[in-house]
């Protein structure tokens, strides 16, 4: 195994790809793509962007873009010609990456922690609702929760029958016998 731009270099021509098709395909400038197959790394443009370039001749040749990024940094690390912007931008983009993770961490243990309270509202107004349900059917509920608002009004009282219907013989006492059916 060669150097990171050796081995790139390989795989492209391995492929049969020409850089003027990788150029044509990435938008990368092929000044870029030579100083990455000659490990000239100074003559990248830096930063983040120098992933990306790496990034897309990977992808435009079908190979594992984590993979040679991470061979990439290790390269550029190894050859001495990293600047210190570049460390800065390095720690930069590990620093966005991490800071991304725990924001979504932190957002998923709330959201959690939102669904625990919810589903624990929900159990304890089924459990009210059941408990008094059977307290309002067995009769002991009213007890433990009396009313506090003004009592009912009371209901008046039926009316006098005999005044209602002049002729009592009409209508038949509640204790008379009800009719009995004939056998034919």
């Amino acid at each position: 195994m060669g150097s990171f731009g050796e081995d790139l270099r390989m795989e492209r021509i391995s492929r049969g790809i020409a850089l003027e098709d990788i150029t044509a395909v990435t938008k990368i400038s092929q000044h870029h793509l030579l100083a990455l197959e000659q490990n000239h790394f100074r003559q990248l443009p830096g930063g983040i962007l120098n992933k990306g370039i790496v990034r897309g001749y990977a992808n435009a040749l079908g190979l594992d873009q984590n993979d040679w990024t991470d061979r990439f940094m290790k390269a550029y690390a190894a050859s001495g010609q990293i600047l210190d912007d570049d460390r800065n931008w390095t720690e930069f983009a590990a620093n966005v990456g991490r800071a991304r993770l725990q924001r979504h961490a932190v957002q998923e243990g709330r959201i959690r922690w939102l669904g625990a309270l919810l589903l624990a509202l929900a159990v304890l107004a089924g459990v009210f609702l059941a408990v008094r349900y059977y307290g309002l059917r067995a009769g002991w509920w009213s007890s433990l929760m009396p009313f506090t608002h003004a009592p009912a009004q009371s209901i008046p009282a039926p009316p006098d029958q005999s005044l209602l219907n002049p002729h009592p013989s009409v209508h038949p006492s509640p204790t008379a016998n009800p009719p009995t059916r004939y056998r034919a």
